[in-house]
């Protein structure tokens, strides 16, 4: 499956942004996705994932409460809302695809099979 990110940008400390990741594969509903970020410097992390059906999600402590990752499987695309956005929330976010991955078992980057380019969200001071 091929992946697309989109919807980064440069906000304010307490701002919110919506990130989108289209697919161009027909069996997007097959996949369970997740979001993961790369700060300058640090490892990728993981942020939050969604099962294939779109029923069972998980978040990084980090952003509980704060994101919220969602799915329309009719667009072929994945969401991450992040609310109150904080500078440590800047990195390059990235989005991928685990063929009827196990949420809980996302966490790391060699669960996935497919990887979207990256957008860069910057949140300021």
């Amino acid at each position: 499956v091929q992946l697309q990110a989109s919807g980064g940008g440069l906000v304010q400390a307490g701002d919110s942004l919506k990130l989108s990741c289209a697919s161009s594969g027909r069996t997007f509903s097959s996949y369970s996705m997740g979001w993961l970020r790369q700060a300058p410097g640090k490892e990728r992390d993981f942020v939050a994932a969604i099962s294939w059906t779109g029923g069972s999600t998980y978040y990084a402590d980090s952003v509980k409460g704060r994101f919220t990752i969602s799915r329309d499987n009719a667009k072929n695309t994945v969401y991450l809302q992040m609310n109150s956005l904080k500078p440590e929330d800047t990195a390059i976010y990235y989005c991928a695809a685990k063929r009827y991955g196990i949420v809980e078992a996302m966490t790391r980057q060699e669960s996935y099979d497919s990887w979207g380019q990256g957008t860069q969200v910057t949140v300021s001071s």
